[in-house]
């Protein structure tokens, strides 16, 4: 036995403990152990799930691991897509913050490691889920259920996955979860408890196989939008194939339509996804545009709207420090020049405040597509898989199709199509297209992964500190290793397996 391996291991358990039992000590599903884990087998196996009142239980506090976990989920996501994008502010003054603005993003960056350790512990509740479906104690669950379980676990497993690997390319893929350490098995379980990266081809290969599993054995689409449905698998599968390790254009178009067939479709007007009923403060849930979702309710709290604007339901509320976020702007020029004032109502409002960290304290934007504390977080919806569809199909060499597509998108705000030297115009088309998913998804947690996905990066980023007076200096230059996150120091101070990104 190796010393430095064991005091390893001994320094680090408490953390590492979440990952080898599925379950964040923080945000443990309340009272599934005492309820659910009933002891050992014959066989000294552990017993996790008694009956399937049990497997249910368990899906449900899976299920809201989206709204009770937020800042990972949402509100960190927003600052990574939006801030260290040309699409907001920092907003705050915060030192954990304001290197998403500026470029000074490090290892030792706090949001970093909060959204690293969360995700690992997610995927990890997906994956006990998955390996003990088979187990269960009484022997209730029949072999579809199974399957059905099995198949909202892995779709849930595989968005937490795409999330990681488009923000750090090489994570661990950790399929099983680790047993007790014991003085004789102390090496054999070093790696389950201390992984080693998966390349970034086999991060998007087990997201693929997930996914895939999902789409055949998920329930079919309802209703309820804040279900892992064969819909969210076929709308990630769209995603996924968009992305440079596994790009397939074709299968982008076949997936898209596999939405439409599942009945997804635009809402008339833009405000039926993020308004608000003006008496209630209730939003529009679970519209036909919606993919996934998750929702709260009244008594609920919502550190959304907390943390980016004054919530219409109580403006005063949580309104006396700086919030994230703030919209840029260049963001603000581009719907200005565009006309578009639908989609810039529903995106970007303005109010006094007490601070004038970028706009006049008299006049300042906040986002607004998260405006009440009942607001849902829409993690996706139709336009972005739509849009998606005109990028497969613009690199595919079908400009007609692809304008068509982004013609449909600007018509529902009231724009006019685009003109025909814009439509004939591989490059016109293509700028034209990257605006149209600006100023449709602002504030929606797309816009850095577009610029990375389309290798826009270094073009767009280093050029818009000259052009929007607002932003905070430059500190470094984007390049080609400016498309990935610095691993978290603190992770690789706990696991010696793990390897710096390059540049940082």
């Amino acid at each position: 036995m190796k010393i430095r391996k064991y005091i390893s291991i001994t320094a680090a358990t408490g953390i590492f403990a979440l990952v080898a039992a599925a379950c964040s000590m923080q945000y443990d599903p309340e009272g599934t152990y005492s309820d659910v884990t009933e002891g050992v087998t014959e066989e000294q196996e552990e017993v996790v799930f008694k009956d399937h009142a049990a497997v249910e239980s368990y899906m449900t506090k899976m299920y809201k691991l989206i709204t009770d976990r937020q800042e990972h989920w949402y509100v960190d996501q927003l600052l990574i897509a939006e801030c260290h994008s040309d699409n907001a502010y920092a907003g705050t003054t915060g030192a954990e913050v304001v290197p998403f603005e500026d470029n000074s993003i490090e290892g030792s960056n706090t949001v970093i490691k909060r959204d690293w350790d969360r995700f690992l512990e997610d995927a990890a509740v997906a994956t006990k889920m998955i390996e003990n479906l088979d187990k269960v104690a009484d022997g209730s669950l029949s072999a579809n259920e199974q399957k059905t379980y099995e198949a909202q676990a892995r779709i849930f497993r595989a968005i937490v996955w795409f999330d990681m690997v488009r923000l750090w390319g090489a994570i661990p893929i950790i399929k099983t979860t680790a047993g007790n350490i014991t003085a004789e098995n102390v090496e054999e379980m070093y790696e389950a408890y201390f992984p080693k990266q998966s390349t970034i081809e086999e991060a998007y290969a087990a997201i693929e196989s997930d996914l895939l599993f999902g789409k055949d054995n998920a329930p079919a689409v309802s209703s309820d939008k804040t279900i892992f449905s064969k819909g969210v698998a076929h709308a990630y599968l769209c995603k996924l194939y968009a992305e440079k390790p596994l790009r397939n254009y074709d299968k982008v178009i076949e997936y898209a339509n596999a939405c439409q067939a599942d009945g997804y479709d635009l809402v008339d007007d833009i405000s039926e996804i993020f308004g608000v009923d003006p008496g209630s403060f209730e939003p529009k849930r679970d519209t036909r545009e919606s993919i996934l979702e998750g929702h709260w309710f009244t008594g609920a709290g919502n550190w959304c709207t907390w943390m980016f604007g004054a919530p219409v339901d109580n403006p005063s509320y949580a309104f006396t420090w700086a919030k994230w976020v703030t919209p840029s702007r260049d963001l603000v020029s581009l719907y200005n020049r565009n006309g578009d004032t639908k989609r810039y109502t529903q995106t970007v409002t303005w109010s006094e405040c007490t601070w004038s960290n970028y706009y006049p304290m008299s006049n300042y934007a906040f986002m607004y597509k998260c405006r009440s504390s009942y607001s849902s977080i829409i993690k996706c919806r139709y336009a972005d898989i739509l849009l998606l569809k005109a990028e497969a199909l613009l690199q595919k060499g079908d400009l007609s199709g692809a304008a068509d597509i982004i013609d449909r998108i600007r018509q529902r705000s009231g724009l006019r199509k685009l003109d025909t030297t814009t439509r004939s115009s591989y490059d016109s088309l293509l700028k034209a297209y990257l605006d149209e998913r600006r100023m449709e998804l602002a504030m929606e947690g797309q816009r850095w992964f577009d610029l990375c996905r389309l290798d826009k990066v270094e073009e767009v980023m280093n050029a818009v500190y000259a052009k929007d007076s607002g932003r905070h200096a430059q500190r470094s230059p984007f390049n080609q290793y400016s498309y990935l996150l610095p691993i978290p120091q603190g992770a690789i101070d706990q696991n010696s397996n793990l390897q710096q990104n390059p540049g940082y």
